[in-house]
């Protein structure tokens, strides 16, 4: 039996992906066989295409067609109450119009003209109501199955070889988002293209997860699996109205929760409480850890009401949480939490995260791999470049070592105990940046964040065994001399400034720079790794002009005799480009 929850609302995963550039961020490191080509007619172009198709189901509430979505901004009447819909969010806004009283009838006008985008992401401007009806026809019924598939989608970028009638690749495109990508696939199925996707590739689940496929049978069955293993939502209100209580229960219990927002009584609190991290177990009982480290116990319970689902939540010791909340927002991953008199907690699902932090799960953490510093802040200044392509070692005799410059430094480690939580003080000789005592306040597989006052560390776990793509990598790079064949600060061509300069990679990640014609040489550390996506660690030292290029640069392409490397800004667009070409002896 389904329980009516009028504030409980479950947006879509896959939200509208904006349309930017088409040939960005993918590694292109061996061509696919002939075999991987797609085939215009097949069932996987046709999984490409549905699951690229846009879905029109979140703005059900102003439309009622799940194939059609309306361009926002739109101005809506809602009840009488005329509203500017600028944002996903204020979907919410005509809910709570809806849902004000029991006995009234909802009404909803539209203003127009208004654009309409469709499931092949075509748009149209639409003038009237009976245009709109029109289309709206045209679409499936409130929650009949449709062609569009919701439940998995591509993690992007992608990337496709695209062949000559021989079969020799012309040209390789990326693409960014759904619509690029339906838009490339409808070219492959009219025949107008021979391409074959670039594995391996990235799908993202409707529950958060991921999966890595390999080849286009992988990808085929992944698809197949996944396509009707979620709730669509394709009803005709906001949100998903059929989301039981026992739905919720289950959807809690499933992986640990990490806070990401927390106000209460209106006083943002989210420095506090950020990364607190909840586990919801069987008996009601819900386990917390706390940023140094610390577990508090409490209790939750959940029920359904006329203001709709709520969970309450009771520790005797964390004031703060102790509420009942209302479940007002539930995405895939991601669940939100309000109360009356400014109260709010955004937490992310993370089945990683390690809710009981022990010195013996620290220590064989550490121990796993090589760790990278990702992100080092010391006393508000930003230090990682100083440590770019040396990665630190921990032993289990509480030996630490960090490659610089190919030759292992070697320090030691101590993991202790504090009334807050846990430490790890690092003893390095000649870095004094890493000599500090740090909180270990988050730590899951592959990450530890690390902190006291005004100062942050991250490392990133670092594997190189076995991933074959960083085998390739390096043993591209430290065969023969390389030569900066073009280096692009923006519109600014600057190769010129490294003509006559040859750059040896070594093994041990050692680089060493020569001129040609000067007894001169330059030092320095390289590490090729992977972080969603490969990457190239280059540091030069504090010597002109090869300081500019220290970078973790995003490998582009890479071949035996040629890798590109690019530089991307905060909202993704490139900033430099640097292409190193083999030195032909």
């Amino acid at each position: 039996m389904k329980i009516k929850m009028r504030s409980l609302l479950l947006i879509p995963f896959f939200a509208l992906l904006l349309f930017t550039s088409c040939q960005e961020e993918v590694v292109d490191v061996t061509p696919p066989a002939e075999s991987e080509a797609l085939v215009a007619n097949s069932e996987l172009t046709s999984f490409l295409s549905a699951t690229s198709s846009k879905d029109g189901s979140a703005d059900n509430i102003i439309d009622k067609a799940s194939c059609l979505s309306v361009e926002l901004p739109v101005t809506v009447v809602v009840n009488g109450l005329e509203i500017i819909v600028d944002s996903t969010e204020d979907y919410k806004v005509i809910e709570a119009i809806f849902n004000e009283f029991e006995d009234d009838e909802d009404k909803l006008d539209i203003v127009f003209p208004i654009t309409i985008i469709k499931a092949d992401h075509s748009e149209i401007v639409l003038n009237n109501r009976e245009d709109l009806e029109k289309l709206i026809e045209e679409c499936r019924d409130e929650n009949e199955p449709d062609d569009d598939i919701e439940c998995i989608d591509f993690q992007y970028p992608i990337s496709f070889s695209v062949y000559d009638t021989e079969f020799q690749v012309i040209d390789v495109i990326t693409v960014e988002n759904d619509r690029a990508l339906h838009r490339f696939v409808k070219r492959v199925a009219n025949a107008e293209v021979l391409a074959s996707l670039n594995f391996p590739v990235t799908m993202l689940l409707a529950d958060g997860s991921t999966v890595v496929v390999n080849n286009n049978e992988e990808l085929e069955r992944t698809i197949n699996e996944a396509k009707d293993a979620c709730d669509e939502d394709d009803d005709n209100d906001y949100g998903d109205d059929d989301f039981t209580k026992e739905r919720l229960d289950e959807y809690l219990k499933i992986c640990p929760w990490v806070v990401y927002e927390f106000k209460r009584d209106n006083q943002d609190n989210t420095a506090q409480y950020k990364e607190y991290a909840l586990n919801f177990k069987e008996d009601n009982i819900v386990v917390m850890r706390a940023r140094g480290g610390d577990v508090l116990t409490g209790t939750w319970s959940t029920r359904v009401t006329d203001r709709g689902a709520l969970l309450k939540l009771e520790f005797e010791n964390l004031a703060d949480f102790t509420l009942e909340w209302i479940v007002y927002d539930i995405e895939y991953g991601k669940i939100k939490l309000y109360e009356v008199g400014g109260n709010r907690i955004i937490m992310k699902k993370n089945c990683d995260v390690v809710i009981d932090i022990t010195k013996e799960r620290i220590k064989n953490y550490l121990q796993e791999c090589l760790w990278r510093v990702a992100r080092l802040s010391v006393d508000g200044a930003d230090n990682e470049k100083d440590y770019i392509g040396t990665p630190l070692k921990f032993f289990e005799n509480d030996v630490v070592k960090i490659r610089v410059n190919g030759e292992l430094v070697e320090g030691t480690y101590e993991i202790g105990v504090r009334n807050t939580g846990f430490v790890l003080k690092i003893n390095l000789e000649g870095r004094p940046d890493l000599k500090l005592e740090w909180f270990v306040t988050f730590l899951e597989p592959g990450l530890i964040k690390l902190e006291n006052e005004n100062n942050k560390m991250i490392l990133k776990r670092h594997c190189p065994e076995g991933d074959e793509d960083l085998g390739y990598i390096d043993d591209v790079i430290i065969t023969g001399l390389w030569d900066i064949a073009s280096y692009m600060d923006g519109d600014l061509n600057k190769t010129e400034e490294y003509f006559e300069y040859a750059i040896d990679f070594l093994e041990t990640g050692y680089i060493k720079v020569m001129h040609d014609t000067h007894d001169f040489a330059i030092e320095g550390s390289w590490l090729a790794y992977r972080d969603n996506g490969l990457f190239l660690g280059m540091h030069y030292g504090t010597e002109e002009p090869f300081d500019e290029l220290n970078h973790r640069w995003r490998i582009k392409s890479i071949s035996p005799n040629r890798i590109e490397l690019k530089d991307y800004s905060a909202n993704g667009e490139i900033e430099r480009i640097l292409v190193l070409e083999k030195r032909q002896s």
